[in-house]
């Protein structure tokens, strides 16, 4: 009820206003929007006006709020309050009327209401961001192997066979693990480098080695022109050309090399060969086969004409070889192959007809397309028969130096007509056969004296006049000097062992050289001869002794007498005593007693 006007105490009328108590109460729980709360008003007297839960009469709850904010006698304020285990928040405060007493409004919420939507928030971004933050791990995880695999993949291909463990033993860092294995591998790849380009020349040797000897055949062109790209060679539209020189002469070398220098001597003329080639070709490789015969294989164009050209540097190195090293060169020009699958047919070619060449001490140059003209001389070659028949006399006589110097001669009669290296090989051949022969008659084995060797083989390896005398000294006279010499020591042996068995079967009986020779099959001088050869001691003395130690197995052994030991050592006994005492210083009767005491 409100008074009109409310300041005069003569009101002329009053204001009535009746509260809907429901719609208040609606109110009231605007202030405290929780299920578990309360909400209340109190008149100035401290009496419950209204109340949110609209019950009457008040909660327990309410009154103990309502004590509580009483008893805190101030118009307004909050603070905690505990109620059956739940601690709730309490806020108060005055509501002003217009001319009458205040209301006092009270407002309580529980804690754990106020915080649920805050906790239940909190807990959402808590396990969302332990949700993101596992996200993150795992795609982080996953994102920082795929970024390192290629890098592990790279650190296990850099480690090869090393163990892995063990270098990340020496070194946890997997960079630095690649930047020593990548050193390590640049230096390996340098080495490897150079390893190959000092290797190159003598693999491309080596090929072009295997291509002229025809070890290749089971290629096609178009696979050994890939393989001479791969050496670096320029293959398209060229021919080839092979060139075989030979040296001849070392024997002429005393004082600047020795027996052995071969090699070195090729090695020169290698040299001098690649040298001159390079000046004028653009393509051509030296093979050297170590023996004074060098190949040269040169590529040259299909439009330009390189005959003359191959001809000119022929006369160049024939003159440049023999000013370096005072020897003869011989050069054989192959023809042009069109195709490199004929390299070793022409190869093979210039193989024969390098033995055209004379021996003789001069620069020679063989063209295969001039090869008629250069075989229009015609030389008769003789063969010297007579010789053949001197030299197999000597040999069979044993006489080593007049057979070394024999063959000499015939050589030199093989020589005299200016023969060519192939008539020289066949005569050379035919003394060989004329020997091995000779040798089958006296009926001994060739193959057992050579040692199944193949002399023909051997022989036709040689080109040097001076080199066939001496391997006919040192591989046909010699073994079978040597083998000649064995036989006869074992005939002496044989013969000496035939007469001690005599001797020691007969030692009682009168022994005589003549009657010895006679039962060993050969005369007194040979048996003499041969005793003191193959024991050291004459007949006589060999007889002696043996006699004398018979007699002593007698006296030490039997109790005979002494005539009787005597005429069983084959002596009379007043000799038996003399030759006695002269062998052993003392008389058998003194041998007796003294080994008997």
């Amino acid at each position: 009820m409100i008074k009109i006007p409310e300041t005069q105490d003569n009101p002329f009328g009053v204001i009535a206003v009746r509260m809907d108590t429901t719609k208040i109460a609606r109110l009231l729980q605007t202030l405290a929007p929780y299920d578990d709360g309360s909400t209340f008003l109190l008149e100035e007297n401290g009496d419950q006006l209204l109340s949110s839960s609209g019950k009457v009469p008040a909660s327990q709850l309410d009154e103990a709020i309502k004590s509580e904010v009483l008893a805190g006698k101030t118009k307004s304020g909050s603070f905690l309050f505990d109620w059956n285990h739940t601690r709730y928040t309490v806020s108060y405060g005055t509501m002003s009327r217009i001319g009458s007493t205040d209301w006092t409004y009270v407002s309580a919420s529980p804690i754990s209401a106020i915080t649920k939507p805050v906790v239940f928030i909190s807990q959402l971004i808590l396990t969302l961001s332990i949700a993101m933050l596992l996200l993150a791990f795992i795609l982080s995880w996953v994102a920082s192997r795929r970024i390192y695999s290629p890098i592990a993949q790279l650190v296990s291909l850099l480690a090869g066979n090393t163990s892995l463990a063990a270098l990340r033993k020496e070194q946890n860092d997997d960079f630095k693990i690649i930047e020593k294995e990548w050193l390590h591998l640049t230096r390996e790849s340098m080495t490897l480098q150079n390893k190959l380009e000092q290797q190159l020349p003598h693999l491309k040797e080596g090929f072009l080695l295997q291509l002229v000897q025809g070890y290749l055949y089971s290629y096609s062109e178009q696979a050994l022109l890939e393989r001479m790209r791969n050496f670096g060679w320029s293959v398209d539209n060229r021919q080839y050309a092979v060139l075989y020189i030979q040296l001849s002469g070392f024997e002429n070398l005393k004082g600047r090399f020795s027996s052995g220098d071969e090699g070195l001597v090729t090695f020169v003329a290698a040299n001098i060969t690649k040298e001159l080639a390079s000046s004028h070709f653009e393509q051509a490789e030296v093979i050297n086969f170590h023996d004074f015969t060098v190949g040269l294989f040169i590529i040259v164009s299909e439009e330009s004409e390189q005959k003359n050209a191959i001809r000119t540097y022929c006369q160049e190195l024939t003159q440049g070889i023999h000013h370096v090293l005072n020897m003869y060169v011989s050069v054989t020009i192959g023809s042009l192959a069109l195709s490199v699958v004929h390299v070793p047919s022409r190869f093979e070619e210039v193989m024969q007809a390098s033995s055209r060449r004379r021996f003789e001490s001069r620069n020679q140059i063989i063209d295969l397309e001039f090869l008629d003209e250069y075989d229009k001389e015609k030389h008769e070659i003789h063969y010297p028969f007579a010789l053949e028949r001197e030299i197999i006399q000597a040999i069979r006589t044993g006489q080593i130096e007049e057979a070394k110097q024999l063959i000499q001669a015939f050589l030199d009669e093989l020589l005299e007509r200016g023969a060519k290296v192939i008539d020289i090989q066949q005569g050379m051949l035919q003394l060989l056969g004329s020997i091995l022969h000779a040798i089958r008659l006296t009926g001994m084995d060739p193959n057992r004296i050579f040692k199944s060797a193949n002399l023909y083989e051997q022989l036709m390896q040689f080109g040097e006049p001076q080199k066939m005398i001496a391997w006919f000294h040192d591989k046909v006279v010699r073994p079978f000097m040597q083998e000649l010499e064995s036989r006869s020591d074992v005939e002496v042996k044989r013969t000496v062992e035939t007469a001690m068995i005599y001797l020691q079967n007969n030692y009682m009986k009168e022994i005589s050289l003549d009657s010895c020779a006679d039962y060993a099959g050969t005369n007194t001088v040979a048996l003499s001869k041969a005793f003191k050869q193959v024991s050291g001691k004459n007949f006589i003395d060999y007889l002696t002794e043996l006699r004398i130690e018979k007699a002593k197995e007698l006296l030490r052994e039997t109790d005979m007498k002494i005539n009787d030991i005597a005429e069983k050592a084959g002596y009379q006994p007043s000799y038996f005593n003399r030759i006695f005492k002269k062998q052993e210083g003392i008389t058998p009767s003194q041998y007796r007693e003294f080994n008997r005491n």
